[in-house]
């Protein structure tokens, strides 16, 4: 009996591969299909096709594994020992994160079908934004029983105008091979509660907060400034961000001292 094993072709498609590699024996077929992820953000391959030139396949693979993120900025599920008996050891999407929301990521894969014909779909994962101890952004991505992987994002993030944190990575475009920068934009708000930490709040529903060590803060009339390092490894000197809010300080009736912060769309946050 030949030896059954699946892997990824260019475009994100299954193929089926028999034999042995060292020998003309064996076949390959593409399985024409797209991934999905459930609300456990566990992985599927959805079979367009189940019948193809006489051969049947099921109407869905199952992977399961660890998510991560790849230095390119690709989705990979590092799979289990079941999957990996004729998957391999992992998995990876090539594509681009499209977009990203308070509580979910949305990663962008680009296919073709077997009559050549180019498709762009998207995967929805669900979790909650962090920062690790090197404040690094991180998703935390959702799993059953309480179970989370984490998706780091190695580069460096900044502020825009709008007091908005910024993520950019440069990545080569799949067909052309040309490189493009890809800019993603965290929508939310700062908050400052604790002594040299400063926090940028998604969604206070699902706990999704960049809580950044920082250096102490300068406080001027009409500025907040602080200081955050950047690094990936402790002995390694960080790079720094500064964090500059501007806005007006202001004084309530129980003689609490408040700082409002303008937003976009004249939004105005204490």
């Amino acid at each position: 009996m030949q030896k059954v094993h699946y892997e990824l072709d260019l475009n994100n498609r299954l193929v089926l591969k028999s034999g042995k590699k060292s020998t003309l024996t064996g076949f390959r077929r593409v399985i024409d299909g797209r991934f999905k992820v459930n609300k456990n953000n566990e992985l599927s391959y959805r079979v367009k096709s189940p019948v193809s030139r006489g051969h049947r396949f099921p109407n869905q693979f199952r992977l399961r594994g660890e998510w991560s993120l790849t230095n390119t900025h690709d989705l990979r599920l590092t799979l289990d020992k079941e999957s990996r008996k004729t998957f391999g050891d992992k998995v990876t999407l090539e594509g681009k994160i499209l977009d990203v929301k308070a509580n979910s990521l949305l990663f962008a894969i680009t296919t073709k079908t077997k009559e050549g014909v180019q498709k762009t779909y998207v995967l929805n994962l669900g979790g909650a934004w962090k920062t690790d101890k090197y404040n690094r952004l991180s998703f935390h991505v959702k799993r059953e029983k309480q179970r989370t992987d984490i998706l780091t994002f190695k580069g460096v993030w900044e502020i825009n105008k709008n007091h908005e944190i910024v993520y950019r990575y440069e990545k080569a475009l799949l067909i052309r091979k040309k490189r493009k920068i890809h800019t993603l934009i965290f929508k939310g708000h700062w908050d400052i509660k604790k002594r040299l930490r400063i926090s940028y709040v998604l969604s206070k529903d699902t706990n999704s907060v960049f809580d950044f060590t920082a250096r102490a803060g300068i406080l001027k009339e009409r500025y907040i400034k602080y200081e955050v390092g950047i690094g990936l490894k402790r002995k390694a000197k960080p790079l720094k961000r500064t964090v500059t809010l501007f806005g007006r300080w202001k004084m309530k009736k129980a003689s609490w001292l408040t700082f409002e912060v303008e937003y976009e769309n004249k939004k105005i946050r204490e």
